[in-house]
């Protein structure tokens, strides 16, 4: 079985999407339901969970109701306004949707390097809390010193790290910061990592296997075999690689491992990590 735990849908609007810039004219169009079961069928994935690329309540909305018809889709993340005093109620109101294993917040783009730390934002992730919901973390490595003491501070909320914090990688060269502070977030038993998104902050010309391997040997050593699982980002991904392409690279890099360990990579720990069922 192949989950990929990682990617994003939208009806193209750029007054929605504001943050695809004109340099990623590639995203500016629809990425749905029908354009997912291509991405299914040419690459035999069993399986999709959808994470949310604007702070919107009404994009939740949409993606449970695409999902609900359509099987692929094992799970949504979506956002909720954390920081408001009426979060909870925004939480009630998706609490009855199984789907719905999950919220996330665009910290990346958060001006503040602390972010993190916010009280208001804090009261709201501790609303999670007992209700079988985990929350997805996507910061750039800057904001790794406020990330650990995030997840310390709510070790009873399972959490997952998108796209291994988003190093800028560059053939021959490892970014030693990003990989003591990445090595610190990850002895945290409740922290599962996304081994995604990784093409994309590839710094150079163009990228191959070996370019990336030397962050997968961090994020493997890191996170173990346990709580490492595969995700594309696509259709951002297609900003430095088709599907296909991100797919066989990771399948290559994974290679190495047993039987049972990859399917933990590739499927089981999004699972549990997410409760697909």
């Amino acid at each position: 079985m192949l989950i990929d735990s990682h990617h994003h849908l939208w009806a193209y609007d750029p007054s929605e999407y504001d943050w695809i810039s004109d340099e990623m004219s590639v995203l500016k169009q629809d990425f749905l339901a029908p354009q997912l079961r291509e991405i299914a069928g040419d690459n035999e994935i069993d399986g999709f969970v959808s994470i949310q690329a604007r702070q919107s309540l009404t994009e939740t909305r949409d993606l449970l109701k695409i999902a609900a018809s359509e099987p692929l889709i094992r799970g949504v993340i979506g956002w909720v306004p954390f920081a408001d005093a009426n979060v909870a109620a925004a939480i009630e109101e998706f609490s009855d949707n199984k789907t719905l294993k999950g919220y996330r917040h665009v910290v990346q783009d958060e001006p503040d390097d602390r972010f993190f730390d916010g009280e208001a934002f804090n009261a709201g992730i501790r609303s999670l809390a007992g209700k079988n919901l985990v929350y997805d973390v996507l910061i750039f490595p800057k904001q790794l010193p406020a990330a650990i003491d995030f997840v310390d501070r709510h070790s009873d909320i399972p959490m997952i790290l998108d796209h291994i914090a988003k190093p800028a990688v560059r053939a021959g060269e490892m970014d030693e910061q990003w990989k003591d502070l990445f090595t610190q977030l990850a002895k945290r038993d409740h922290v599962y990592c996304k081994f995604s998104g990784v093409a994309t902050e590839v710094r150079d010309d163009s990228w191959s296997v070996e370019t990336i391997r030397p962050y997968w040997d961090v994020a493997l050593e890191a996170f173990g075999t346990d709580r490492l699982m595969y995700g594309s980002d696509w259709p951002v991904c297609l900003l430095a690689t088709e599907y296909s392409r991100w797919l066989g690279a990771v399948k290559e890099l994974a290679a190495p491992l047993s039987n049972s360990e990859r399917e933990k990579f590739f499927s089981g720990n999004a699972t549990k990590a997410y409760s697909l069922g």
